[in-house]
């Protein structure tokens, strides 16, 4: 199948068709109908979350003035830019930065909604209600639900991307040797395994918290060093399956290297089973790192975060809002990444791809 919008007029070029198989697998995924508009849905959310800035922020996108066409966004300008008296950053919600800028027939340009995730609601109460300028309410800080939540998303996501790829590789490096030596080899990890298995993470989470202050990456880096196992024991199956199949005999007799016939010759077929894991990995690791944020070991504290967001509305009783929202989105979020998980499933069935 090739596709036309790929034969471009460049000399010797031409589009690699799909192979039956991945046409049949393709097919197979599109029919499931929940799963495949979740991806949809799904890839939308997260391709508009990572503009939160030009979507929720208290900086304009754009600023005229005296005719010169001013970037907030990109550009930090001093309020003396505008005709004021200090030299620090202009603070854009400031009425005062505005008539300056308004006085000098400027025009301000702003997001869809004037909020950052740190920024405070001065005009209103902490804890008010959903309004025309805060969608969502406020929290217990006074700052816009709305736009935290947009940023929250992006960072829970992001996080369970990054987390989810390094781990795959790690888990399936290390199931790869574990199959395809086995022996001692095999023996050695698994006992190895079994140990690493039973540190508790909760705990060393709370003794690292409480001496330095976790963030994004100290995070990432430790829920790798255990999330990685859960690959192994699927990769090492397949691998021990197929080490002494005929054709990874004949590929030893034309004398192919171990890390040839393992990486160009099983692993795609372990490859099938392992893709069929990633969204429920993902989804493991956004649901760790919010329950890690509502219980207070999580991000540094005024990030934006689900976690928190959740923490808040169980703090908060008397403003549902918060609670509904951190709710409705995570809920969503993980319903999505499950039915694209099942997709995922219905695709590589082999009783389906055979069918």
């Amino acid at each position: 199948m090739r596709l036309p919008f790929l034969n471009f007029p460049f000399p010797g070029f031409r589009s690699k068709p799909m192979s039956p198989i991945n046409q049949r697998r393709w097919r197979n995924f599109k029919s499931n109908k929940r799963g495949y508009w979740s991806l949809w849905i799904f890839a939308v959310l997260f391709f508009v979350s990572l503009f939160a800035e030009f979507i929720a922020n208290d900086k304009p996108l754009l600023v005229t003035y005296r005719g010169e066409a001013y970037f907030p966004v990109f550009v930090s300008y001093p309020e003396t830019e505008f005709g004021g008296f200090f030299e620090t950053e202009a603070d854009y919600r400031d009425p005062f930065v505005q008539d300056l800028i308004h006085d000098a027939d400027g025009t301000i340009v702003w997001p869809l909604i004037e909020y950052s995730y740190r920024t405070i609601n001065l005009d209103r109460q902490a804890l008010s209600p959903p309004s025309a300028d805060n969608w969502l309410g406020t929290d217990d800080q006074g700052r816009d639900v709305a736009a935290r939540l947009i940023y929250g998303f992006r960072i829970s996501v992001l996080f369970g991307l990054i987390l989810t790829i390094l781990s795959s590789i790690i888990g399936v490096a290390a199931g790869a040797v574990q199959g395809y030596f086995g022996g001692w080899t095999d023996l050695i990890f698994q006992r190895f395994i079994e140990i690493w298995t039973s540190v508790p993470q909760l705990y060393l989470l709370i003794i690292i918290a409480a001496i330095i202050e976790p963030n994004f990456w100290i995070l990432l880096g430790i829920m790798l060093l255990f999330s990685w196992v859960a690959l192994v024991g699927v990769v090492r199956a397949e691998f021990l399956r197929a080490r002494n199949f005929e054709y990874v005999n004949a590929a030893r007799a034309f004398g192919l290297s171990n890390t040839k016939i393992m990486f160009r010759h099983l692993l795609p077929n372990a490859m099938v089973a392992t893709l069929t894991f990633i969204p429920f990995i993902l989804n493991s690791s956004i649901t760790t790192l919010t329950a890690l944020d509502f219980l207070g070991f999580g991000l540094p504290p005024g990030s934006p975060s689900l976690g928190e967001l959740l923490q808040q509305g169980k703090a908060n009783l008397q403003a549902p809002w918060l609670g509904f929202t951190g709710f409705f989105a995570i809920a969503i979020m993980l319903s999505l990444l499950i039915f694209i998980g099942e997709a995922v499933r219905d695709a590589f069935d082999p009783r389906k791809v055979l069918r």
